[in-house]
């Protein structure tokens, strides 16, 4: 099987070590992934602000990488909702575009999706001994329903204490660009979903986004909370080798 790693702009440039813990992650699973130089962002921020012959510039270079892969990993559901759901709307219904998004679209997994569904895993031999909690972002929840994949996975780490995090479902503020357009609504929303993290008493707060744990855990950090937020894929990449050290 041919994997394409889709690693994401905001992971690439801000959180790198969710990358190389995907990477990790895979081969420990038997899976080499490659990452295809030619991919940038998917476009997502200029298509949900209006700019849609940018986002379209944005998601013809990613299908030119993309394609040819039979499988192409995504550890964000943000990001593969946007290829998913948004790709065929900007490529219309005929055309090389659409040939390609047509090609791409079925292909793409987010990590959560990938090791259940098409690897049939749910134990990846993680070790992580600390008391977490998980919050379903909007995308990952309302746009790919990823369902209780990722809370499966978390079930199966040795030493994880896995706590619901009450109104898990309510957003959590990002939403992207609406954060700066709406910033007082954003930091509202985000005060709520601050306030259920400390009531679980977690030490860690996870998703499957890093966009909305880097909002969630700025506010966390500036209440020096002490709670850290934690991509999923660095959990399951985590081993009780590396717990030792």
């Amino acid at each position: 099987m041919r994997v394409a790693l889709f690693v994401t702009c905001v992971n690439d440039t801000l959180f790198p070590d969710t990358g190389r813990a995907v990477v990790r992650l895979l081969r420990r699973l038997g899976v080499e992934a490659d990452f295809p130089r030619a991919q940038t962002c998917c476009g997502q921020m200029h298509a949900n602000t209006g700019y849609r012959d940018e986002a379209v510039r944005l998601a013809r270079r990613s299908v030119a990488a993309l394609r040819g892969y039979d499988a192409v990993v995504v550890p964000s559901g943000s990001c593969a909702a946007m290829i998913r759901e948004q790709y065929p709307k900007l490529a219309g219904s005929s055309g090389p575009f659409a040939d390609a998004v047509a090609q791409v679209v079925p292909k793409t997994y987010e990590l959560t999706e990938f090791l259940v569904d098409v690897l049939g895993v749910t134990d990846v031999g993680a070790y992580f001994p600390h008391k977490v909690t998980y919050h379903p972002t909007c995308h990952s929840l309302r746009g790919i329903h990823l369902g209780d994949r990722p809370l499966t996975l978390l079930r199966q780490v040795k030493g994880l204490e896995l706590v619901p995090l009450p109104g898990a479902e309510e957003c959590c503020g990002f939403g992207g660009t609406f954060a700066l357009k709406n910033a007082e609504v954003s930091a509202a929303m985000c005060a709520d979903k601050v306030r259920a993290v400390l009531d679980t008493g977690a030490e860690v707060l996870c998703a499957a986004d890093n966009s909305c744990l880097m909002h969630i855990g700025g506010m966390l950090g500036r209440q020096k909370s002490g709670v850290r937020v934690t991509h999923l894929a660095e959990i399951l990449c985590s081993t009780e080798t590396a717990g030792a050290r």
